[in-house]
């Protein structure tokens, strides 16, 4: 029989209570209270195993060096958006004015914009403007594969190459991780300048691998720009999959805002003391609708997309749509979402039915309850994973990019969404939530209040880990 030494049991317990005592100080630090519960909740009852799962994914935060790099090209976004300001033509109105407190970029005007929801068709137009370039590619994505469609990119990438224009890429090493050697190599070998964006080194890298950079922004010649939620993967590369994006093509001024996001994201993963970005060039106008960028994420003081989308929503007066395939809220979301309903404002929530992610879907079902009890309509899309994210509030604001509605998204991932100003923009964002709404199944309080108690189980354990996650 073994038997324990009663000074390592003396030796066990005081660095147990160090280890309590300790994240009573350290925990709470710019973290919401769901998620300093939860973490002092896992560290009281496991203080071992807790801390060591703390030191791997507690600490939403970028090491010190990418920080310095980060704040040396503040000068460059800030001369990008004062001549993107000077050349607005009016004054922005309060929400630009926040949003680019929030994200450094402003509105600007003489824009076209083209919303597409066909994943086919945005791949086509992608190939069709890098056939078309002249001076340069640059692409920002989570996911770049080595499969029909990235091969089919890539082969367009590399004939611009031999043109003479100037291509690059950079994915997420994560996102790809699936594809990532084969990426490297057809790239590489069409010509094309690669990096990783946030690649995981364990030994010198010191902020959560989980900090991933989940941008979807592509630029070319400086004077077209996508945003949106789409990779540059297959459609149905999950078997039984098949997703659905929402994409915004802009042309015109604010594409400079996407090319300096871009170019800074390729600086910072550049080598050590990396030279400035060149200058961005601010294209002439193709239209007259305005819009702004708002890139979010650890590199900003507040968290953007979620400071925005809760200050809209205590705003909103008749009717709110938002769409996320990942709905994992804070209470300042609920409470936001919760309030509009009570001043009279429809709020529909609309997710996918389609599953690929379990734990965060059920960590989203458990939230259903008090959402339904509140009066807010959800909506389960049919068939497809509807993977768009993309929000409209009252016919004045749309947004359309990366960033979900959930705590990943808010605190841990570098994001981008394009805000929409104008009416006809707007007016296409809402016929295609309309499409949602049609082809989605309305979750009914009184079926969901009867799902039987098996269901609620993992849903409630989901939603306690989803502040971990």
């Amino acid at each position: 029989m073994l038997t324990t030494h009663p000074d390592l049991e003396l030796v066990e317990y005081i660095v147990e209570w160090m280890i309590r005592l300790g994240a009573l100080a350290v925990v709470p630090m710019r973290r919401s209270p769901a998620a300093t519960a939860s973490w002092l909740l896992l560290i009281f009852f496991l203080p071992i195993p807790g801390l060591i799962l703390y030191l791997f994914i507690g600490r939403p935060k970028f090491p010190a060096a990418r920080e310095q790099r980060w704040r040396a090209l503040h000068p460059f976004f800030n001369e990008v958006a004062d001549r993107l300001e000077k050349a607005a033509g009016r004054e922005a109105g309060e929400v630009e004015r926040f949003a680019r407190t929030l994200g450094r970029m402003p509105s600007a005007g003489g824009n076209q914009v083209d919303l597409i929801d066909d994943y086919d068709a945005v791949i086509d137009r992608l190939v069709a403007d890098v056939d078309a370039a002249r001076i340069s590619v640059d692409l920002l994505v989570y996911i770049f594969a080595d499969d029909q469609v990235g091969c089919r990119v890539a082969h367009a990438l590399g004939q611009a190459v031999r043109r003479g224009v100037a291509c690059r890429v950079m994915f997420d090493p994560l996102g790809s991780h699936a594809w990532r050697r084969g990426t490297w190599r057809i790239l590489e070998q069409a010509g094309v300048e690669v990096r990783e964006a946030l690649p995981v080194r364990l030994i010198r890298r010191r902020s959560r691998a989980d900090m991933r950079n989940h941008r979807k922004l592509w630029v070319i010649d400086g004077a077209i720009g996508y945003a949106g939620s789409q990779n540059i993967v297959a459609k149905d590369f999950r078997p039984g999959v098949v997703n659905r994006e929402l994409v915004a093509r802009v042309t015109g001024p604010a594409v400079a805002s996407m090319a300096a996001i871009v170019a800074g994201d390729w600086a910072i993963e550049g080598p050590e003391d990396p030279p400035a970005p060149s200058p961005i060039a601010i294209a002439d106008p193709q239209g007259s609708q305005f819009v702004q960028l708002l890139p979010s994420g650890a590199d900003y003081a507040l968290q953007g997309f979620e400071t925005l989308l809760i200050w809209q929503l205590h705003q909103a007066t008749k009717r709110v749509v938002l769409v996320s395939p990942y709905f994992v809220p804070d209470e300042g979301v609920l409470g936001a979402m919760r309030s509009a309903v009570a001043r009279g404002v429809v709020v529909d929530l609309v997710v996918s039915k389609v599953v690929d992610q379990w734990i965060v879907h059920l960590a989203q079902c458990s939230y259903f309850d008090e959402l339904l009890a509140a009066g807010i309509r959800i909506h389960q899309y049919r068939d497809f994973l509807l993977h768009a994210k993309n929000v409209s509030i009252d016919g004045r604001l749309g947004v359309v990019g990366s960033s979900n509605v959930d705590l990943r998204s808010f605190q841990l991932n570098e994001e981008a969404s394009l805000l929409l100003y104008d009416e006809a923009a707007i007016a296409r964002l809402d016929e295609i939530q309309a499409g949602y709404l049609a082809a989605s199944d309305r979750v009914e309080i009184d079926a969901w209040s009867a799902r039987p108690r098996l269901k609620r189980l993992p849903q409630n354990i989901a939603r306690i880990m989803s502040p971990l996650l």
